[in-house]
C-alpha cells in the first residue's frame, strides 16, 4: 500500500483536528470523513425547569464534549455563579476537559484502572454505586443507550435525562465512499457505535480486512458483528491513545520494539 494512503478518521470538529494532528505526527496522512453533524436542540419547558432548579441536583452526569458545551451555554444564562454541593461526572477525558474549561468545576471521570472512557467504566466509580433518592441530571443527546439512565435509577437515583442536541448522519463524499468500498486506507478510526454501524454499509470486501481502530472493547465486539476482521482496541478515546493504536496497527515492526507496552495492553 502506498505511503500516501491515508488513515480515515471520523471525529468531527476541533477534536478531529487534534486527532488528525496526532496521527500525522506519527507519519501517517489523514483523510477526514465527516460522518456526523451535531446540532443543539431548541430549549424545551423541561430543560428550562431543570436549569431553574439546577441547585436541586446532587450529581450531574455529562456524556460528551458537545453535551458539556450545551450545558455550559444554558447555565451561563441562568446561573451567573454555579450553586455549590453538586458533583460533576464525565464519560471521558475530553468531556471532563470541556466541563472544567467552561464551568471551572472539578469532574469525576472513569478510573484509570478501567482502561476505557465509557459509560460502563464511569459506573464503576464508588460514588455512583449507592444513590438513595438522590436527584441526578443526565445531560446527553437524542437517542443513545439507556445504560446510564437505567443503571443510575436502579441504584436509587431520581434521574432527569435531558437531550440537548441531535446527531445528523452524513454520507461519505464520493472519494471517501470509494476508499471505504475498496479498502483503500491504512486504517479506519471510529469512536462511536452509531457511526460504526452507519459506515459499515460502505465497507465490504477488502475494507473489512483493514485495521479498524476503536476506543473500547464494546465497539470492538460491535465491529466483529458487523464483519470487521481486524478491530484494534485503543487505550481510550483520547487523541494520543487512538494515534498510538494507529501506529501500532500500521507499523507492526516498530510496535514490536516496545514489548513492555504490548504486554501492558
Amino acid at each position: 500500500m502506498a505511503a500516501s494512503t491515508p488513515v480515515i478518521i471520523t471525529r468531527p470538529g476541533e477534536r478531529g483536528d487534534v486527532l488528525a494532528a496526532a496521527i500525522e505526527a506519527r507519519g501517517h496522512p489523514v483523510a477526514r470523513l465527516a460522518a456526523m453533524r451535531l446540532e443543539a436542540l431548541p430549549e424545551t419547558p423541561e430543560q428550562r425547569a431543570a436549569w431553574l432548579d439546577f441547585d436541586h441536583f446532587r450529581r450531574v452526569v455529562v456524556v460528551s464534549p458537545f453535551a458539556a458545551e450545551c450545558l455550559a451555554e444554558a447555565l451561563d444564562r441562568f446561573w451567573p455563579q454555579l450553586p455549590l454541593g453538586i458533583d460533576y461526572y464525565a464519560v471521558g477525558a475530553a468531556t471532563a476537559e470541556a466541563l472544567h474549561r467552561r464551568l471551572g468545576v472539578r469532574v469525576h471521570v472513569p478510573p484509570a484502572a478501567a482502561g476505557e472512557d465509557t459509560s460502563e467504566a464511569l459506573l464503576t466509580l464508588g460514588s455512583l454505586r449507592t444513590l438513595d433518592d438522590e436527584k441526578v441530571l443526565l445531560v446527553a443527546g437524542e437517542g443513545g443507550r439507556p445504560l446510564l439512565t437505567d443503571t443510575l435509577a436502579g441504584r436509587g437515583a431520581r434521574v432527569t435525562r435531558l437531550a440537548l442536541y441531535r446527531r445528523r448522519l452524513l454520507p461519505p463524499t464520493p472519494d471517501l465512499a470509494e476508499r471505504l468500498a475498496a479498502g483503500d486506507f491504512r486504517a479506519l478510526v471510529v469512536s462511536s457505535g452509531e457511526i460504526l454501524e452507519y459506515l459499515a454499509r460502505w465497507c465490504t470486501g477488502a475494507a473489512l480486512n483493514q485495521p479498524l481502530i476503536v476506543s473500547s472493547a464494546r465497539l470492538a465486539t460491535l465491529a466483529g458483528k458487523l464483519g470487521f476482521r481486524v478491530p484494534v482496541v485503543a487505550r481510550g478515546a483520547t487523541p494520543t491513545a487512538l494515534a498510538t493504536a494507529v501506529a501500532d496497527a500500521c507499523d507492526p515492526q516498530e510496535a514490536d520494539v516496545d514489548q513492555d507496552d504490548l504486554e501492558k495492553g
